[in-house]
């Protein structure tokens, strides 16, 4: 309500705009075919299966995508990847998100089943992760302006990257302050880095294509949550004693590889709020 009061009118750009409901069920098994093959591997599911369901996966997206490209209005527009700094953006997005949701996953099952704590501990454990996001996502939404946002992730994701990899190496009986100390670490990395990154994703696209950009944002966010929470899936099933510690691994590896992609950035233009256009 308070947006509908204050936020100004959508300018129309044209009234011919439908809802693609074709597109919408190849998003849907794009997407779901993608999810489901990874947890495949997880659950032990039979390779014929899981490798027609990669088969339909290719199909299916390859036909979807070039769906997205004749449409004015693409449900999933992926012609803005066609923008550097927009793809690299989004990529660093997926692999950060990922990383994130590998830890906060599997982390509750070893603070738990490992280390004895009860449900109210465990939760009070995590959270100073989100605390330290609050505290440095609007540090960060004031640097963005002064330093580039390739620089700014790359910093921030090489922080979360060490905190992960650090919370691999807890010692065997660690305290609590050994916990609390590293998950500020991967909070503050990834408050750095978040900020700066949505604000890229969105001005790197044209004024007139940010709603899309939008959709581009949320939808690399929750490919790297479901991705990243099916990888604890299969973590736990090939490392049966050691999942977290191997969860916690891989989400160091993604992090890093973030970092890497971010600071790419760093050769491509700042973006400001781009001009209508192709």
């Amino acid at each position: 309500m308070l947006g509908m009061k204050y936020l100004p009118a959508n300018s129309q750009k044209s009234t011919n705009q439908r809802f693609d409901p074709t597109s919408a069920v190849m998003n849907a098994l794009t997407f779901g075919l993608l999810i489901t093959a990874i947890s495949g591997f997880a659950q032990g599911q039979s390779l014929l299966l899981i490798a027609a369901e990669i088969a339909a996966l290719l199909v299916i997206g390859y036909f979807f995508v070039r769906r997205q490209l004749r449409q004015t209005s693409p449900l999933l527009p992926v012609d803005l990847l066609r923008i550097p700094i927009f793809a690299l953006s989004m990529g660093t997005s997926i692999c950060s998100f990922a990383a994130q949701m590998l830890a906060m996953v599997s982390l509750p099952f070893f603070l738990q089943a490992s280390l004895g704590r009860d449900e109210v501990a465990t939760g009070l454990l995590l959270t100073p992760w989100p605390l330290a996001i609050i505290v440095m996502a609007p540090i960060a939404g004031r640097l963005v302006e002064r330093v580039h946002a390739g620089l700014l992730g790359g910093i921030g994701l090489a922080t979360f990257a060490l905190g992960l990899f650090l919370l691999a190496l807890l010692p065997h009986n660690p305290t609590d302050l050994d916990i609390i100390w590293r998950m500020l670490l991967c909070g503050a990395g990834f408050g750095l880095f978040q900020s700066p990154n949505n604000h890229t994703i969105i001005s790197a696209a044209p004024r007139h294509r940010s709603g899309g950009a939008s959709g581009m944002l949320g939808t690399a966010r929750l490919l790297g949550q479901t991705s990243g929470a099916a990888l604890v899936a299969l973590m736990f099933n090939l490392f049966p004693t050691s999942g977290t510690h191997a969860s916690l691994v891989l989400a160091g590896i993604f992090a890093s590889v973030a970092a890497v992609v971010s600071c790419l950035r760093i050769t491509q233009p700042r973006a400001n709020l781009a001009e209508p256009g192709n």
